[in-house]
């Protein structure tokens, strides 16, 4: 038991490292694993329609088309229900007739949705869904959620775990691949599966309790590790855990006295917008320096429920920053990512990565060239501001790291110089100090015409 948040929310069994009675129905698969085993298109146990005995959170904005959606598609459900991030958990999309009844689906999508085997389960928030448009199959986001057949193909040097991580992982649950920094992977359960996702080896399948002994490994290992000052707490999911054990969790941290930052990396402020209360932020605020990395796919993820979850995570003085996987023919092209990083800086989120898709099993529909990556960074950098530029990496496969992919800018150099290109495909020359080179006074050379270096 942790003593630490015993009056708080019941705390799930998989942080719990022991079992007891549950007050709160949907509390079982808060920041655990929803656990299907059979088939991999089947109900979650958190899909029924439960209620809290706790208070509410204080209600989300919404919009007149949200508004329709839950009075279309959950007519049961009150605004208040809508605006409970525990109601959005517990009332997921998991089965194909319950979305088919939301959306057309193509016969790809049925074909797709009928298979019983495949790594990665469906699973979409009432929210989220909320914004797809129910007709049209390449809708953006609807790519991004709803399974192709195309998964089940298998492309070259496509892998189950394509970067290593299990090679890098000294604990279960932690990965070591930098010097000075680790990856804490806090639970498997998202409140939505991405259909790319790097780690669909290992979210949403059947259930692997992430119990408190996992955690204090995890920990202990960072404990004895003096090198390690960065702690990236992911999964899954971080933020689909109760406000109880994350800040255990965070707390266990920070008493580390090597660990300088801690970050999170979520995709709930885009999925489960209800997630981002008020009380979770003042108890996130307690563990600074915090950071939140979140995963933005495409503006039509930014509806007035986001844009306030992360004008709250920000108002708590957590520096938000962007992470965009490249995604063919869902936002690989510079309108749509210049759209969305603007939206995002409104909201006070510095896009930080754009990630070339990783090559998982599966995910050749899915990844761009790594040429048309470098013509859309082309078409961003000097068109737009520089704030809305993030760097292009490839997380290199074999374990290799994020390296940075930077658009043909540098033409070549000699002994005076280096010879550029900018956005305007005009070059320019760069002056290159030399440990040599001698100077003479900046007036002599101005009245002589040339430059101040010899």
């Amino acid at each position: 038991m942790f003593k630490d948040f015993e009056d708080q929310e019941p705390v799930p069994p998989d942080v719990q490292g022991a079992t007891r009675p549950v007050k709160n129905p949907v509390a079982a698969v808060l920041g655990g694993q929803p656990g299907p085993v059979g088939p991999q298109f089947r109900p979650a146990p958190a899909e029924t329609h439960a209620t809290r005995s706790a208070p509410r959170a204080q209600a989300q904005r919404s919009t007149a088309a949200s508004e329709r959606f839950r009075r279309t598609h959950f007519p049961e459900a009150t605004r208040a229900d809508w605006a409970d991030w525990h109601w959005q958990l517990a009332n997921r999309v998991t089965r194909p007739e319950r979305l088919a009844e939301i959306l057309n689906l193509s016969e790809d999508e049925q074909a797709a949705l009928s298979w019983a085997k495949g790594a990665l389960p469906f699973a979409v928030t009432p929210h989220y869904l909320s914004r797809i448009d129910p007709d049209d199959a390449t809708h953006p986001l609807r790519k991004c959620m709803v399974p192709s057949t195309m998964e089940h193909m298998l492309g070259a040097g496509e892998s189950e775990d394509p970067l290593h991580e299990e090679h890098d992982s000294p604990v279960p649950g932690l990965v070591h691949r930098y010097p000075d920094r680790v990856l804490f992977l806090a639970t498997r359960f998202c409140a939505a599966y991405c259909r790319y996702c790097t780690r669909s080896r290992m979210v949403g399948g059947a259930a692997v309790p992430f119990e408190r002994p996992r955690w204090e490994a995890a920990l202990e290992y960072i404990e004895r590790t003096p090198q390690v000052r960065d702690v990236l707490v992911s999964g899954g999911d971080p933020l689909t855990l109760e406000d109880g054990p994350l800040d255990w969790l965070l707390t266990r941290l920070r008493r580390i006295p090597h660990v300088e930052m801690i970050r999170l990396g979520t995709k709930v402020p885009m999925v489960l917008p209800q997630r981002v209360t008020p009380a979770l932020t003042r108890m996130l605020k307690r563990h600074h320096p915090l950071f939140i990395s979140v995963h933005c796919t495409h503006p039509l993820e930014l509806g007035p429920e986001s844009r306030q979850a992360f004008v709250r995570l920000a108002d708590a003085g957590i520096p938000l920053g962007s992470q965009t996987v490249l995604l063919k023919g869902v936002n690989d092209d510079p309108a749509t990512l210049k759209e969305l990083f603007h939206q995002l800086l409104t909201v006070r989120v510095r896009p930080y990565y754009l990630y070339q898709c990783d090559p998982i099993q599966g995910s050749a529909h899915f990844r761009t060239t790594v040429e048309r990556g470098i013509e859309i960074m082309s078409a961003l950098r000097g068109h737009t501001s520089g704030y809305a530029v993030p760097t292009y990496v490839i997380d290199a496969p074999g374990g290799g790291g994020k390296i940075p992919i930077y658009p043909e800018t540098m033409l070549g150099h000699d002994e005076t110089g280096w010879r550029l290109r900018n956005y305007e495909n005009r070059e320019f020359r760069y002056p290159e100090v030399r440990e040599d080179a001698s100077c003479e006074p900046a007036a002599a050379a101005a009245d002589a015409g040339k430059g101040v270096l010899q």
